[in-house]
């Protein structure tokens, strides 16, 4: 039986992507007030800063996560990136690495480069072999990093330590310099991985991003996973053409693939209906891949919501405090978190800016 409406859940997942590129724009925008205000030294309306920010923070990010497994405790610098990590692996374990196909705006980003790639050169440009796995090992090199500097290197009061510090603070102000002072290099590095993007499909999702790699990790023991159906196929190879991440989905019965990021291309694109789909192990029946488009959403919205709702999202680092360390943005030291700052305390504050 032919499947009708192919594209409904492309469709939908586009929709997705941009709206969340969209609200990644209006928190810019806020973030941007904010800084404003900060840099004004607190005479422009005051403009609060948007928790959303602290999803481009991934290293403080783990290492509140990891504080959080120790301790129970979750920081209070940046709730929201704790609530937004618990919610990305989450998600990875129940629907596979979904979020990188789903909302990730770098991804979505890497996946329209692809398309332009596509259109001028009439084709896919798929890395060498000989280079394609050796290139794949740099993501997990690069977790493997982070993954030491946090989880071995430091222990229970060095890690809080340095989330307590003016650096970790200030760690999203200091991002947003970083790209609107952007270097000559940065933009040569960046226009080389916008090149890179536009010949070979994902470039940076595949090759260099650690969280991809952390993800598709995590991924590999999701009891969801897509099936074919071999008795059906007809081996039109139409599920392997269109996949973004260039598994051979004709010839498994399972996709189990670290770059699988549960795009659902390949289930839309299949001409003969129950022949790939999505199984949860031990359940007997498949599921619909609009539900699965559904739970894919759902435990994003789900798992942040209970975060708004529970007063883990706002971070608790009032205006006043911001304004000091905001003083001393170029003392801070990266490395320990700390440096030449002064103490804050309200007669501070109250000399200096009422």
């Amino acid at each position: 039986m032919i499947q009708a409406d192919s594209k409904s859940i492309q469709k939908f997942r586009f929709i997705v992507q941009t709206a969340f590129v969209l609200l990644c724009i209006w928190i810019g925008y806020d973030f941007y007030k904010f800084v404003s205000y900060l840099e004004s030294g607190g005479v422009l309306e005051f403009s609060s800063r948007p928790p959303g920010v602290d999803g481009f923070l991934p290293i403080s990010s783990l290492m509140s996560f990891y504080l959080f497994l120790k301790t129970g405790q979750i920081h209070s610098a940046h709730p929201a990136g704790v609530a937004i990590f618990f919610a990305i692996i989450l998600m990875s374990f129940l629907v596979g690495k979904s979020f990188c196909g789903w909302f990730c705006p770098v991804g979505f980003l890497s996946e329209m480069l692809g398309n332009v790639g596509e259109k001028l050169f009439k084709k896919k440009i798929k890395m060498p072999k000989f280079l394609d796995y050796p290139f794949r090992s740099i993501k997990y090199l690069l977790l493997a990093f982070l993954v030491y500097m946090v989880f071995f290197m430091m222990n229970e009061i060095a890690l809080k330590a340095f989330l307590d510090s003016p650096y970790n603070i200030i760690a999203d102000i200091k991002m947003y310099y970083f790209f609107a002072n952007i270097s000559r290099f940065s933009i040569i590095i960046i226009g080389i991985l916008f090149f890179l993007s536009i010949v070979f499909r994902n470039f940076w999702c595949r090759y260099l991003c650690p969280y991809g790699a952390l993800l598709g990790f995590i991924s590999l023991f999701s009891p969801n996973k897509i099936k074919r159906n071999s008795s059906t196929c007809i081996n039109c190879e139409a599920c392997t053409k269109i996949c973004p991440s260039f598994i051979n989905v004709h010839k498994v019965k399972n996709v189990i693939s670290d770059e699988c990021t549960s795009c659902l291309n390949c289930i839309d694109v299949c001409p003969v209906k129950n022949t790939l789909y999505s199984k949860p192990a031990m359940v007997k029946r498949q599921i619909n891949k609009k539900i699965t488009a559904g739970i894919i959403v759902s435990v994003f919205l789900l798992t942040t919501g209970i975060a708004m709702l529970t007063g883990y999202w706002q971070n608790n680092v009032t205006k006043e405090e911001y304004l000091i360390h905001f003083e001393n943005i170029e003392k801070l030291n990266h490395f320990t978190g700390t440096g030449s700052v002064k103490k804050f305390n309200d007669s501070t504050f109250s000399k200096k800016y009422k």
